[in-house]
């Protein structure tokens, strides 16, 4: 027998704990409910065995009992996607949370992490030395999921999405083995992980290629009153298409940190936040414009710590709140589209709650659209309808505005980003992958025709 009542028994957890040298987690074991929590809140399942894996060999000996079981299988690297897809409900979970190590090769600027690490832990080791790539921004989220969906960030203006800085990884496959992929070793495999998500295996390392970023970079932090926000997005626009590929600057909608006046506590307010990855002295002054874009309540310009910035966001994210989300890529910021943004930010729902328009182009746009998989190189902006809450009577009005606002914003949307989608967004995984979904669909057939890796964004083979 492999599973009753969502307990997986018999042969394939004898040999499960006779190869498994990490502690495995039933329901109803002391650090069972605290392992199957992850950041979003409203994410509840129950998987029949929590493999706490160690390193590739658990991670091996847990796939082989899942497919042996006939169960799918989930993988936590750092817990953050929006959807849970960390967690199963009466299949097998791997927890890679003990995975999480970095180490730097500073003379050949490359790094390898492991399948649990953080951004928080990579950004750590790189900028001892300077150096680092482009990472999410927020510090908790997993190195691995943001990396093998794309992987937007402050640098990726600058040096490309976090997929398009990934060397060599290595995973387990279906079948159990332990593979490498990279330009020379299983190049289609390779080709599916930048972008491709968690499709295709288990990843338990990854190599990267490192920048001289920091320990210092340029940052702006400027607050306007929400009364503003149409006008400062126009100039945000016209500032955001001219910038040199060295800045990023992001326009959020977010309810005013306590640190503003008291006139615009329990208000939003529309914050610019930028960053320079190149010359400091130069960052600063061609980050200057931003804090002229209206009247603004705060402005900051000035040097900061690369791995404070990469931190900024993390206070307004907290673990264990009830978040919805819902995004998409633009081809620009039509007048209308910015119309439509600031009346629901006038009336914007969740405590945790972020509008967010993340600028692209540059370094990632000239990599062309079927280098890798991620396809969406020519866009210059994405939408992010962040919304973040505490209590769960809220839920149902939360999520109708979310989707009210999207509906509204929707026409002007170019293709969505796997990252950011939600858990029922099934429909929208063409949507991400666009002209490469077929070949995405060939490779699947190949690593995983049974479709092991189903816990995902999935891309059925």
């Amino acid at each position: 027998m492999a599973r009753a009542d969502g307990i997986l028994q018999g042969a394939p957890l004898d040999a499960l704990r006779q190869r498994h040298r990490g502690p495995l987690l039933l329901p109803g074991d002391d650090g069972y409910d605290a392992a199957r929590a992850v950041w979003n809140g409203m994410i509840d399942r129950r998987p029949a065995v929590i493999a706490r894996c160690r390193g590739p060999a658990d991670v091996m000996a847990a796939v082989d009992a899942a497919r042996t079981a006939g169960l799918p299988v989930s993988v936590r690297g750092g817990g953050h996607n929006v959807g849970g897809k960390a967690v199963c409900d009466g299949g097998v979970m791997l927890d890679l949370t003990a995975m999480r190590w970095v180490h730097v090769d500073p003379e050949r600027r490359r790094a390898q992490a492991g399948g649990g690490t953080l951004w928080g832990d990579f950004d750590h080791e790189a900028q001892a030395f300077g150096l680092t790539c482009t990472g999410g921004v927020v510090s908790t989220t997993g190195v691995a999921g943001l990396t093998l969906g794309g992987g937007i960030g402050y640098l990726t203006r600058r040096h490309g999405l976090a997929c398009d800085n990934l060397l060599s990884a290595d995973l387990v496959t279906a079948d159990g083995r332990l593979v490498h992929a990279s330009d020379d070793r299983n190049p289609e495999l390779m080709w599916a992980l930048r972008g491709g998500g968690g499709n295709f295996g288990v990843v338990t390392s990854l190599e990267f290629q490192l920048h001289p970023v920091g320990p210092e970079v340029a940052a702006a932090v400027v607050f306007y009153p929400i009364d503003q926000a149409e006008d400062v997005l126009r100039r945000y626009r016209t500032y955001a298409e001219a910038a040199p590929d060295a800045i990023a600057c992001y326009a959020m909608v977010v309810n005013a940190p306590p640190d503003l006046p008291a006139e615009h506590q329990g208000r939003p307010v529309l914050a610019i936040v930028g960053c320079h990855a190149d010359d400091v002295d130069a960052g600063r002054e061609l980050l200057q414009p931003v804090a002229g874009f209206g009247r603004p309540i705060a402005a900051v310009i000035d040097a900061m710590p690369y791995t404070a910035l990469q931190t900024s966001f993390d206070a307004g994210n907290p673990t264990g709140q009830r978040y919805y989300w819902k995004s998409q890529h633009l081809t620009g910021l039509p007048d209308e589209l910015i119309d439509a943004v600031c009346r629901y930010a006038r009336d914007l729902h969740g405590d945790f709650t972020i509008i967010g328009i993340e600028p692209l182009g540059g370094a990632q746009g000239r990599v062309p659209p079927d280098a890798t998989a991620f396809p969406h190189r020519s866009v210059p902006f994405s939408l992010g309808i962040w919304t973040g809450w505490a209590d769960p009577a809220a839920d149902r009005d939360n999520v109708a505005w979310t989707r009210d606002f999207f509906a509204a914003v929707q026409p002007f949307g170019a293709g969505a980003y796997v990252n950011y989608l939600g858990d029922d967004e099934a429909d929208r995984v063409g949507e991400a992958y666009g002209g490469n979904m077929a070949r995405l669909v060939e490779i699947k057939r190949r690593w995983d025709p049974d479709n092991l890796f189903r816990v995902n964004h999935n891309i059925a083979p």
